[in-house]
């Protein structure tokens, strides 16, 4: 079976979820982008489970609206980064983590901690609790 070449594809939903982080993360609505945008916030809804493909003039009106470069969408690929060198093995994880609400919600929470010293405490107390889960996973 021949696929439509316009029909959406996995790099029209990573796309997507990246204009969803983003959005979130500026804690902007949907409305509010779809504004921005002059679409509805339907379309925004379509751009972001990339049901929609998201054509080079509108990514572009994305990158100024959410104001971040263009290959901010693209960043997590296989193969592609903001510098455009290929990702560590560690990129996969930490790109699940942030497309994740709590993740988005840690990272906001986080992001907001001036202090270098408690950073660098809450850093320890979240390896702390990770290593204690690993060690109960394996029967300690």
């Amino acid at each position: 079976m021949k696929r439509n070449p316009r029909e959406a594809n996995q790099i029209d939903a990573h796309v997507g979820s990246r204009v969803r982080l983003r959005r979130q993360l500026l804690k902007m609505s949907q409305e509010k982008l779809g504004e921005e945008l002059g679409v509805t916030f339907q379309q925004v809804q379509k751009y972001e489970r990339g049901a929609n493909r998201i054509g080079a003039s509108r990514l572009f009106s994305l990158s100024k609206v959410l104001d971040v470069p263009v290959n901010f969408f693209f960043e997590g690929l296989s193969g592609v980064s903001a510098q455009g060198v290929a990702e560590s093995e560690q990129s996969p994880i930490v790109y699940e983590f942030i497309q994740s609400s709590d993740g988005v919600a840690l990272a906001e929470a986080f992001s907001r901690i001036k202090t270098p010293k408690v950073r660098r405490r809450v850093l320890e107390l979240v390896r702390s609790l990770a290593d204690g889960e690993e060690a109960a996973g394996d029967g300690s």
